[in-house]
């Protein structure tokens, strides 16, 4: 299967992060090239684009469709989380601007092989990186109702999420459940009725959760951002698009932390830390135009913020 993927709030992000035509850009998610090659397109033949990401699939279609750009490329399959190590390979010590795209491609929700999907049939994996042991299959099948109901009502904000829980622990006593189309029928059942006649699929958060669970996406955020601020130039700029709010609440606390200038108590009268802030925002968080929603509905909940290094 081709890999297809719409970029979203594109000219947004490369708009807000170059700084300078000749400096170093690193696109943490790399996907299918979308931003990468916007971003060619803004840089001189001097610049330097490094493209990470986890999925080998995405790294295979950007390096062909950014083969003919003009500024240098370096292409890199590692999970974003290791960004100092890859920084330190390739003996970067300061780079111009960060691009991050959080969350699932349109390729990877869109091919059911990969088993992200509610709406396409396939085996439950959902590893990003296939190299991943753990796949959505061990987490249905293996974890406790405890641990299911916990993952489910904290990275889903399913507030069915006990009982699905339950139903995936009885349904799995008879034999294992193996597809996305099994995992959504026991969802189904589990959710009654009346609660399943509004609102998004009743599928969509828990399918959410186990992803978020598979590909630890939100532990690793906090400590990458932290990583990437400390490797900017002064001037450099950080940007992130991040599509559900849990994503977003960490990004935009994290950006908090890196921005105060006093992190002593509030009941400390005179500051006693000596602590600066790391950054500053650049403008408002961006979301998407009615024009882009309609035209990519995916689109819809993206957000947009960038963080500058003082």
């Amino acid at each position: 299967m081709e890999f297809q993927h719409t970029t979203v709030l594109l000219h947004e992000m490369i708009d807000s992060v170059i700084t300078d035509p000749h400096g170093i850009y690193v696109d943490c998610t790399l996907g299918g090239g979308g931003h990468s090659l916007a971003l060619s397109e803004k840089l001189e033949k001097d610049a330097l684009i490094v493209g990470i990401d986890q999925d080998e699939e995405a790294i295979t279609a950007a390096s062909e469709r950014l083969k003919g750009v003009s500024s240098r490329t370096i292409f890199i399959r590692d999970n974003f989380s290791h960004i100092n190590k890859i920084l330190d390979s390739l003996h970067m010590d300061q780079v111009n601007g960060f691009i991050f795209d959080l969350g699932v491609s349109s390729h990877q929700l869109d091919d059911g092989e990969r088993g992200f999907s509610y709406m396409h049939n396939g085996r439950l994996d959902m590893r990003m990186d296939q190299r991943n042991p753990l796949t959505a299959y061990d987490v249905i099948n293996s974890y406790s109702e405890d641990e299911l109901a916990r993952i489910i009502n904290e990275y889903g904000e399913e507030r069915w999420a006990r009982r699905i829980a339950q139903f995936i622990l009885r349904f799995r006593e008879e034999h294992p459940i193996e597809t996305t189309d099994a995992l959504v029928s026991v969802i189904k059942a589990a959710i009654p009725a009346n609660a399943r006649r509004n609102g998004p699929h009743p599928a969509k958060r828990t399918f959410q959760a186990i992803r978020i669970e598979v590909n630890n996406e939100l532990g690793i955020l906090k400590q990458v951002m932290e990583d990437c601020a400390a490797h900017l130039t002064p001037g450099g700029r950080l940007g992130v698009i991040s599509f559900q709010s849990l994503e977003d609440r960490i990004i935009k606390r994290t950006f908090r932390e890196m921005e105060r200038d006093c992190i002593c108590p509030p009941d400390i009268p005179i500051c006693v830390c000596h602590h600066h802030r790391i950054v500053k925002s650049v403008g408002k968080p961006v979301k998407p135009s009615d024009k882009e929603i309609s035209a990519n509905p995916r689109a819809r909940s993206a957000v947009l913020r960038v963080v500058e290094k003082c």
